[in-house]
């Protein structure tokens, strides 16, 4: 059975920062690429940014560049969302996402909130 369990979500203050993670299981992590996600009530859900399954490649939304880092840890099956300097905008459900070709899956969403 196919897991992606997401965790690290929270409450953060502008300025600081805050790590997620996906922890996949019942796939073989390598063959897929991973992505964050995220979306606020009303809006489309939008991509932040994306990793190859090497980890050799990644790429970033241009309203996080600099202060998000994605990053893979294959030998724990596990993909990370640094965020560093958060603003109040960053407010969203981050949802992780595991792609190869035409088959996908997704995490159940974290909430992240950016407030004083």
């Amino acid at each position: 059975q196919v897991r992606l369990v997401e965790s690290g979500g929270g409450l953060v203050q502008p300025g600081g920062s805050l790590r997620l993670s996906c922890a996949g299981s019942g796939f073989t992590f390598t063959n897929y690429g991973w992505r964050w996600y995220r979306q606020t009530p009303g809006k489309e859900r939008e991509l932040v940014a994306g990793i190859s399954g090497t980890g050799g490649v990644r790429n970033y939304a241009a309203f996080v560049k600099g202060r998000f880092t994605i990053s893979r840890d294959n030998a724990k099956n596990t993909a990370y969302l640094q965020m560093n300097n958060p603003k109040p905008e960053d407010t969203a459900v981050y949802y992780c996402n595991a792609v190869s070709g035409y088959s996908q899956y997704w995490g159940q969403g974290t909430q992240v909130t950016v407030s004083s």
